[in-house]
């Protein structure tokens, strides 16, 4: 007997591919993906992708998913690859019993049922009876273009309407029970309608079929929205609203947002934000959650500003802690008071929401502000305040990540300080006791500083190391970057980058680095790129994001040239105010954020020498 498709889709989505094929393989990132050299042939330069559910070899065609990959590899029967990853994921292989294949032929069933359901409830939407529901969906700024990519649809107004579509089609009342879509009265045995007189919305799963629905009543009664009850196809702690769509979107680059409800994932779509999904009448689970990592190593979680998207937003860290790695974190972002997603596009457009995504604070970050209580004057207080910021740090399974988190929450209790001066060596305030505490009434020495050449050299490379890795960032830096009076060793490197930026309308970096090998320039590539004996910074490696990376690169920039990026703030400030679009804001986040962090005498943040 066949294995139930609801078996293999679980296996399959319990099994990180990247970690599965990185036995055999070996994998660099690239963007949002994996690639290394085939395994199936042989070739010198990378050819072999390995995407969230797929690999695929775009130099002789292999394709598959985690099964296929362990039968090719391994030489394996279907029946011992899928014993072999189910162990590994912690599953139980079904048995070939009668009953197993009852649950699927069920299953089956309950797939064409919600199917022809859905077919119903589109076609309602265009009759006369669906004209209230159609127009409430133009008047919340919908097209026809979405509303079809959606498959929103009515249920009619009274109930009975889906009985009468599906019985022509031998579709029975216990069917619509099963799938969802009707409930039993207990006290008169009856079966009723759960939908009517709603908008609805199909709910699907990662392959994009529907699973379920949603409905959104016309008028002020209650509940606004229903949602599906649980199936032996939907849970609601376990599936996305969106999620189908997002898949396809993610891979194609887009930044992957949580949402609150419905609409905002519609609306968002429709503004050109493709990878949205929401949860379904929930607080973010750790299914759910691991879902979002399976698409993007750092997804943005969007909530409203009011008081239930602050708890919201706590929730989602709490839930995060003890499930974070060096591969996986979130982002957050908090929309104004009284915004949503839908609301913020409509009045703003995509310019405005990208902008907030440009903006997303890191889960550190959030992580202090959702725990810092409203209150910290005493030393009682603080010292409460500071217990629950190391006690997070604890909750993180990796112990080097774990450690990271707690500097950087001390550092930032530190110097929220009452009355906190940072020191000119970048240290939050007098410590210790004993012969050291002995110094807190006289001047510190300054640190050493290596040679000035040294370390000028030494930021040259890291400029040179970052744009590398990251490409695009040259259309905003470049300026900077040519008038920098490099060494030998990088200044033909600076010439060979500008002129192939030039030459080519995409920028890549794995294309750069192959152009720059190829034009004979192997040795200053890995001059720039070494991590031996100076390690590069975080921003200078291929997992930084886009918005780390142009940080970084102006505060290595500033280290230098302190005056130059306090223009390159002005004109970023003046190019915001003349033309607020995701591009200047990002760039004048980033300018600001690198001058803050120079005057305030911080760290570089780099695990180099002291530059």
């Amino acid at each position: 007997m066949a294995l139930p498709a609801a078996f293999l889709d679980e296996l399959r989505a319990r099994t990180p591919l990247a970690a599965v094929i990185g036995r055999r393989v070996r994998l660099a990132r690239s963007g949002r993906q994996w690639k290394g050299c085939c395994p199936f042939h042989g070739e010198k330069t990378p050819s072999f992708y390995v995407y969230e559910d797929h690999y695929h070899c775009f130099g002789c065609g292999a394709h598959g998913d985690a099964i296929t990959f362990v039968m090719q590899s391994q030489g394996a029967g279907f029946s011992e690859a899928v014993e072999q990853l189910a162990a590994e994921a912690g599953l139980q292989v079904p048995k070939p019993t009668p009953e197993a294949a009852e649950a699927e032929r069920r299953r089956h069933t309950l797939h064409s049922v919600l199917e022809a359901a859905e077919q119903s409830f589109r076609r309602r939407l265009r009759l006369p009876e669906g004209r209230a529901a159609l127009e409430y969906l133009h008047r919340r700024g919908l097209t026809d273009d979405t509303i079809e990519r959606f498959a929103l649809g009515w249920s009619g107004e009274g109930r009975g309407a889906l009985m009468a579509d599906l019985g022509r089609e031998r579709v029975t009342s216990q069917h619509l029970v099963d799938a969802g879509l009707m409930r039993n009265d207990d006290e008169t045995g009856r079966q009723y309608d759960l939908f009517f007189n709603r908008v609805m919305f199909p709910i699907r799963d990662r392959r994009g079929r529907t699973i379920s629905f949603g409905g959104r009543v016309l008028g002020d009664a209650q509940p606004k929205y229903v949602n599906g009850p649980e199936t032996a196809l939907f849970s609601k702690r376990r599936n996305l609203y969106g999620l189908d769509l997002a898949r396809e979107a993610v891979r194609s680059g887009a930044a992957l947002v949580v949402v609150e409800g419905y609409m905002d994932v519609i609306a968002l779509a429709q503004a050109g934000f493709p990878a949205a999904v929401a949860p379904l009448g929930t607080a973010l689970t750790e299914d759910q959650m691991g879902e979002l990592w399976r698409l993007s190593p750092a997804p943005v979680l969007c909530f409203d500003g009011d008081a239930a998207g602050v708890r919201a937003a706590a929730r989602a860290a709490d839930l995060a802690l003890p499930m974070l790695s060096p591969e996986r974190t979130l982002r957050f972002v908090t929309l104004p008071q009284g915004e949503d997603p839908d609301s913020l596009t409509r009045s703003q457009g995509a310019t405005g929401f990208a902008a907030l995504l440009e903006a997303a604070r890191p889960l550190s970050d959030a992580i202090y502000d959702l725990m810092r209580p409203g209150e910290t004057a005493t030393p009682e207080q603080r010292a409460a305040f500071r217990t629950r910021l190391e006690e997070a740090a604890k909750r993180i399974p990796d112990r080097a990540l774990a450690s990271e988190y707690r500097s950087v929450l001390l550092d930032r209790f530190f110097a929220d300080r009452p009355g906190h001066r940072r020191r000119p060596n970048g240290s939050d305030g007098p410590r210790g006791g004993g012969k050291r505490g002995m110094d807190r009434a006289g001047p510190r020495l300054p640190r050493p500083v290596p040679a000035p050449d040294r370390v000028t050299l030494e930021r040259m490379r890291i400029l040179t190391a970052i744009l590398l890795r990251h490409p695009t960032l040259l259309h905003d830096v470049e300026h900077a970057y040519a008038d920098l009076a490099l060494p030998r060793v990088l200044a033909p490197l600076r010439d060979a980058i500008s002129t192939y930026a030039a030459s080519t309308d995409i920028l890549d970096s794995a294309a750069l680095i192959d152009h720059l090998t190829r034009s004979g320039f192997q040795e200053q590539i890995e001059y720039a790129l070494a991590t031996v004996p100076d390690p590069l910074p975080a921003c200078a490696k291929e997992a930084a994001m886009p918005a780390e990376a142009e940080a970084g690169w102006w505060h290595y920039y500033g280290l230098m040239n302190v005056d130059r990026l306090r223009q390159e703030v002005a004109q970023a400030e003046a190019d915001v105010a003349r033309n607020m679009v995701a591009a200047t804001v990002a760039r004048h986040l980033a300018l600001r954020d690198a001058l803050r962090k120079i005057e305030a005498g911080e760290p570089d943040g780099a695990d180099t020498v002291a530059v």
